[in-house]
């Protein structure tokens, strides 16, 4: 079985490659969502596509704050 490295052990470069495949990704739910929405889409599908875009925004914000980590002034 192989093993993921703890995400403090990626490199700034990983970490900035995985944001732009999650904003990429978020982008998609995002405008997936939307024609659900306007076509009247199935309800119960939305939800869980809403679920998987909130889980997202978390792991691009948790990314975000390990590349640019808060100054205190």
């Amino acid at each position: 079985m192989t093993q993921h490295p703890p995400e403090k052990m990626k490199t700034e470069d990983v970490l900035r490659v995985e944001l732009e495949t999650f904003r990429s990704e978020h982008r998609k739910l995002d405008e997936e969502i939307k024609t659900l929405e306007s076509s009247g889409g199935d309800a119960f599908t939305i939800q869980r596509l809403k679920r998987q875009k909130l889980a997202l925004k978390d792991r691009i914000k948790a990314i975000e704050d390990r590349i640019t980590p808060d100054i205190i002034a």
